[in-house]
């Protein structure tokens, strides 16, 4: 899926056609055309397609000419107009058969969604959120989008989630097309993310370019910010910064804890190591970072900053200081010193923070050192950080009562004013990339900050995530989080939920490793149960976005635990589903599939199946795949597998199948690192040189906490290797010695815990 290729589709009739597509992200254009193949040698392109005439041929610029090709009657030939000066990598062309949905934004720009032929319709709502989204850019910019036209468009058969070409931006199916009655409200929530990011590399990556792949952190790091901030423009009932720190913020701070993270800034030599950046540290930790810098400099100067950047650079390269320059100038801020801390270095700090009550006032005392997932720090000279740390108090949760930069190893902080019960916080708004462990006198304080919500939500997920990373590191016990994750029994908020579920989901799966599974999942069906039955099943008259997606989070997780009215609810809408009586809603799809086929047998196994082969949206189809590993049984597990490399699913689709088998259950983590070692040379030739394939190895091998199991990662990849995935591999290797180690130290305590907690509960 890389260079100038086909891409198969099956006509409304059936039949099996297929479209001619470009990749050229990062060093493909030399498959299709000679050329300086380096984002630094840009030029004007002027590009002539000659295809069958009912086919639909498009560029990045607009058509200027249409004739008959003289050779062959069937043939014509289609000229676009010539591009601004640009870099290779964004050159982009098309040939196939599609639909298209139109309209012009207020800046007049003429845009289009281009989709499967016969389903125009899909395309309406991507149309309205990059109609919306132009405007919103010019004008944060202060720079008016470059070209006449942009061109948004489905292809069937595609590595990425979308590929921002200057012009005419490619996507993933499901991550442009939205049906009304059949996309759930999470497609809605991607394909607004997924547009926003893309529109934003039109100014952010296309009109001023990286120097070199070294700085491809500045155009994806940006681009996955600010995709926010336009989601949030468009649709501010998403609440969607604080979906940013569980989807963004945490996972990079996951991935940067270990000893095999890496820098934002990476100093690139050839083009396998290109394609081993396009990770978590380039997009989240690069968009986390901007955030926090943001939110330093204030939105007013920012503005400012950009504008002079983007003017100074227009159809130019610039490197990470040019940005720096200019926001220090917009500014008047050290950006540069501070912000080099953080992109030049690997890692983010942990702050230790105690206080003291001196009369009136209250006396902090910080600490900075680096956070490890493998503990405190040791070692010589410990890295430091410039760290912007915000406090606030019981007084105003919502509102800093003090800012501060701390460019020291250890400081004093004095609060004037703050009474004795007051609590103190530090990382307002969970903004600043670094994690916080109080004294536990300060921390039993917060904690009832969380029972009484009166704990800014994003705060409340924020404290219980650096806790679950904090036992994760073994620098506090897992008992103590559990304790914590039992105070959300009111919780309301789907994000804090989400949070709270990952890492409810990772203890599950380190305890898949014990005999005590069956009481994990017993804690999960005690915490999930009262907001399970607050929701039910259909949604409430005046319900929006946030609880649909809470509700298929909730059901689902009650659901993989077993909990008995929501197994038999489920199975009772499923029959009911498959029987065409009472068809589910989108939103609750997942979590019944899910559900019944966790615990379901062949039979289930065989409709789930029939019903991927009926489905005509690609969503569905990667819904199923998705949730197909949640079947238990060897065989079955087998026959999951070799449906994930059959002609049924997608080249890109097979991944998480896979994974999905990986991550469903001790048997299928076995089961799926055996399949792919069996079929390693078919599964390397399809995603060499891709993020696909690190994405699958990260899948398969991560549930494991043995440590013979890294010896025999390690071991396979050495005797068949990867280039592009050589620090995923060493990544997965350091994780799977991490949870070999947080099982031996905690699982003995989790179990004492959950068998008193058991024995105290009155029995139901």
């Amino acid at each position: 899926m890389k260079g100038f290729y086909r891409s198969k589709y099956t006509t409304p009739a059936g039949e099996v056609r297929y479209a001619a597509v470009t990749q050229f992200e990062a060093t493909d254009a030399r498959r299709a055309f000679p050329c300086w193949d380096e984002p630094a040698i840009k030029a004007t392109f002027d590009i002539s397609l000659v295809v069958p005439k009912d086919r639909v041929a498009l560029s990045n610029m607009n058509v200027i000419d249409r004739k008959p090709y003289p050779d062959d009657e069937n043939l014509v030939e289609v000229k676009f107009a010539r591009t601004p000066v640009m870099s290779t990598y964004l050159v982009a062309f098309v040939v196939g058969e599609y639909d298209f949905v139109e309209t012009r934004s207020k800046d007049g720009v003429c845009v289009r969604v281009y989709t499967p032929v016969g389903k125009a319709e899909q395309g309406k709502f991507a149309l309205e959120v990059a109609a919306k989204t132009l405007p919103f850019y010019k004008d944060y910019f202060n720079v008016p989008y470059p070209l006449p036209k942009i061109d948004l468009i489905a292809i069937a058969d595609f590595a990425a989630g979308a590929m921002e070409n200057w012009g005419l931006v490619t996507y993933r199916e499901t991550a442009l097309l939205i049906d009304p009655k059949n996309s759930c409200s999470s497609s809605r929530q991607w394909v607004a993310l997924v547009v926003g990011h893309e529109l934003a590399h039109q100014w952010f990556g296309n009109l001023v370019t990286m120097e070199w792949w070294t700085h491809l952190w500045l155009n994806e790091g940006f681009a996955s910010w600010i995709e926010y901030l336009c989601v949030d423009h468009c649709f501010p009932e998403y609440d969607i910064w604080t979906q940013f720190v569980s989807a963004d913020y945490t996972r990079a701070q996951e991935l940067d804890a270990l000893d095999n993270s890496h820098p934002i800034e990476v100093s690139v030599g050839h083009p396998s190591e290109v394609d081993e950046i396009f990770d978590a540290i380039s997009y989240s930790k690069g968009a986390s970072v901007i955030r926090m810098l943001h939110d330093y400099i204030g939105d007013k100067d920012f503005k400012k900053g950009m504008n002079m950047y983007l003017t100074k650079f227009q159809q130019k390269n610039a490197a990470t200081e040019d940005l720096w320059e200019s926001l220090e100038n917009a500014s008047g801020k050290p950006i540069a010193a501070v912000m080099n801390t953080w992109t030049k270095q690997m890692g983010f700090p942990l702050i230790y923070v105690e206080a003291e009550q001196v009369e009136d006032d209250r006396v902090l005392r910080l600490s900075q050192k680096k956070f490890c997932a493998s503990g405190p720090y040791v070692g010589e000279d410990c890295p430091q950080w410039m760290v912007p740390i915000t406090i606030s108090t019981s007084e105003d949760p919502n509102q800093a009562k003090l800012k501060i930069l701390m460019d020291k190893p250890e400081m004093n902080v004095v609060l004037k004013n703050i009474k004795p019960d007051q609590w103190v916080k530090l990382n307002l708004g969970t903004v600043g990339f670094y994690r916080t462990q109080y004294s536990s006198a300060m921390l039993e304080s917060l904690l009832p900050g969380i029972r009484d919500l009166s704990l800014p939500p994003v705060d409340r997920l924020g404290l219980q995530n650096d806790l679950f990373s904090l036992a994760r590191a073994g620098i506090i016990s897992t008992v103590e989080v559990l304790k914590v994750m039992e105070a959300f029994v009111n919780e309301p908020n789907y994000t804090v939920w989400s949070d709270l579920s990952c890492n409810l989901g990772i203890l599950s799966t380190l305890l898949s490793h014990t005999d005590f599974y069956d009481e994990i999942q017993d804690f999960v069906i005690d915490v999930f149960s009262p907001i399970g039955e607050r929701l039910g099943w259909d949604p409430k008259p005046g319900e929006g976005h946030l609880d649909a997606l809470l509700r298929g989070l909730v059901l689902g997780k009650l659901g993989k635990a077993g909990h008995k009215a929501t197994l038999e609810e489920a199975r009772r809408r499923f029959k009911e589903h498959v029987e065409g009586k009472q068809i589910l809603s989108a939103d609750l799809r997942s979590p019944v599939y899910l559900t019944v086929l966790k615990h379901g047998d062949g039979t289930t196994l065989d409709i789930m199946l029939k019903l991927h082969k009926q489905a005509d949206m690609q969503e569905e189809k990667n819904r199923i795949e998705r949730v197909l590993g949640a079947t238990l049984s060897p065989e079955l597990i087998e026959k999951v597998l070799t449906f994930a490399l059959s002609e049924e699913v997608r080249p890109q689709d097979t991944v998480s199948v896979i994974g999905g088998v990986a991550g469903g259950s001790k048997q299928g983590r076995k089961a799926a690192w055996k399949f792919i070692k069996d079929n390693w040379e078919e599964l390397y030739n399809r995603y060499q040189g891709g993020f696909l394939i690190s994405r699958l190895i990260k899948l398969s091998v991560e549930g494991f906490a043995v440590d013979k199991m890294a010896g025999e990662v390690k071991a396979f990849f050495e005797s068949h290797p990867a280039p592009s995935a050589e620090r995923t591999i060493q990544q997965c290797c350091e994780n799977i010695l991490l949870n070999a180690a947080w099982l031996k130290r905690d699982a003995e305590s989790i179990q004492q815990y959950l068998l008193q907690r058991k024995a105290s509960l009155p029995s139901v």
